[in-house]
This record gives structure tokens, C-alpha cells and sequence, in this order.
């Protein structure tokens, strides 16, 4: 199990988890690798500095919660929760595979650690201001994360959501955009021209702020900053697709696609971490 706080060792974790998302997707012959790259470095700050959970007690009352609400980049998350101790990392092995632990999406029923099921795009903000507004209600201290991507807010859903956040005031939600430029269909500005983002989220009242999303002081000030305030917060990170791999970087054929033997003996000595362990 790994644990981590500072910079350079959230870094090497980092490296390690984009190593298993590589190999997983390579063994299962099929998956998201891109987009789960992208939100890497997000999701190994929230797993091993940011969140507060108990890995021996995956359904503890007063855990953070977690919504990887961009599902397709599961790998990412199973790396992070193996790496953390919720389940062996030879479950790896199993990627969406029938009746596996790791399936092709977040499925709560599935997988320990995973606190809400998702992969139908758009739902998971709406889900996380539930859960938010639950700890408020039972006047409970957790923090809710939500990861989305940013082809994945063209769905009207996430703007109702936003406009509920802000009704309820639901400073204990914190939402990341994914901002790596592209969808499954192409560059997001060609499928909807929903740029720029930042202005939206100020007009629907959110706390929002713009970020590196590879930058790991960045992505931790930026938490704090959204801790302090009583509005809810959308931290926009701006993210490469494929961030790690040289081949990979910014290429969208990388959304879904399986890396061959050698991609993956190249993942190997570009991110030097164990591609076994």
C-alpha cells in the first residue's frame, strides 16, 4: 500500500498508477487509457493526501466522497484504490471482465471504495450535490470530489445540478473538471463550442478557480482555497489527454484504444515504476 503527502512522492505515485492503467488496458485488450491519464494527477491527490478514508472500512459514515462521474476513466480510480489498500492489485488482472471486481465502470456494488456508480455521462454532480447536501443535513464534516470531464458538462443535467449547489449553499462540494480539450467525438469546442468554461460556472454563483491540473501544488492550493469558502467550487484543471506517455500525449485515438507490447514496455522505462507489481 502506498502513502503519500509531499510533491515529489505524489508524483511517483502517480507515475506508478498511470504504469498499472496502461497495463491493465493492455492485458483486458480493451478500455479508456487517455482520459484516465488526464485526471491522474487529480485523483492521486485527492486518494493519497486529500481524502479522508479508511480503507479497512470502506463504508464509513464519515468518509470524503468520491465521484469519478467520468466513468469510462475507471483504471485510473481501481489504480489508486488498489494502490491505497481497499483491494489487491491482482485484481488488475480482471478489468471488465464478466463478473469481475473491476468492471468497464464505477460500480459501487462491485467494487469496495467506489461510492457511487457512474459512467452515464452527466449524472455524477447531481449525485455528489445529494450527497453533499446530505452531510449538511446530518450536519456531518465530509467533503464530496467530483470528477467530470469536459465534454461530459454539454449535459443539461450538471446545470441543474449547479444551480441546486448554489441554492443550498453546499460549500462542502468541490468539483473538478477533466479540462483536456477533447471528447470521445473530436475536440470539445468543434462538438459544442462550449468554451470557455470558467464563465458559466461564475454565472451559475460557484467559487471557481483556474489550475494546472498537473501541477500538484496547484491542484492542493486549490483545495484549500475551496475548503474556505461557503459556495460550492469548481476547480477547472487544465489537463493534457494521454499525460505521461510521449505517444500518447493529446492524441485522441488514445480515448479508447489498447496499448501493444511494446507501448507498454515503453510506459515501463518512461515512467519507471514496476510494470508487475
Amino acid at each position: 500500500m502506498l502513502d503519500t503527502g509531499n510533491v515529489a512522492q505524489l508524483s511517483m505515485t502517480a507515475n506508478q498508477l498511470r504504469l498499472d492503467v496502461v497495463r491493465m488496458v493492455h492485458d483486458a485488450k480493451d478500455g479508456h487509457p487517455g482520459p484516465a491519464l488526464s485526471a491522474m494527477d487529480i485523483i492521486t491527490t485527492l486518494y493519497f493526501r486529500e481524502l479522508n478514508i479508511d480503507p479497512s472500512n470502506p463504508q464509513w459514515s464519515d468518509r470524503d466522497r468520491f465521484i469519478l462521474s467520468k466513468g469510462h476513466a475507471c483504471p485510473a480510480l481501481y489504480a489508486a484504490l488498489a494502490r491505497k489498500g481497499y483491494f489487491s492489485v491482482e485484481e488488475f488482472k480482471g478489468l471488465r471482465g464478466l463478473g469481475c471486481l473491476l468492471q468497464g465502470h464505477p460500480c459501487m456494488k462491485k467494487t469496495p471504495g467506489i461510492d457511487m456508480t457512474s459512467g452515464s455521462l452527466g449524472n455524477g454532480l447531481s449525485i455528489g450535490v445529494g450527497m453533499a447536501l446530505a452531510a449538511k443535513y446530518r450536519k456531518k464534516t465530509y467533503t464530496t470530489y467530483v470528477v467530470l470531464g469536459d465534454g461530459e458538462i454539454q449535459e443539461g443535467i450538471v446545470w441543474e445540478a449547479a444551480m441546486c449547489a448554489k441554492k443550498y449553499k453546499l460549500g462542502n462540494l468541490i468539483a473538478f473538471i477533466d479540462h483536456n480539450g477533447w471528447q470521445s467525438g473530436g475536440a470539445v469546442e468543434e462538438v459544442s463550442g462550449l468554451l470557455p468554461i470558467l464563465p458559466k460556472w461564475e454565472a451559475f454563483g460557484w467559487h471557481c478557480q483556474t489550475i494546472d491540473g498537473h501541477d500538484f501544488s496547484q491542484i492542493i492550493h486549490a483545495i484549500e482555497n475551496a475548503k474556505k469558502t461557503p459556495e460550492p467550487s469548481v476547480i477547472i484543471a487544465r489537463t493534457i489527454k494521454g499525460k505521461g506517455l510521449p505517444y500518447m500525449e493529446n492524441d485522441n485515438s488514445w480515448h479508447k484504444r489498447v496499448p501493444t507490447d511494446e507501448e507498454l514496455a515503453v510506459a515501463v522505462e518512461v515512467l519507471g515504476g514496476n510494470a508487475n507489481a
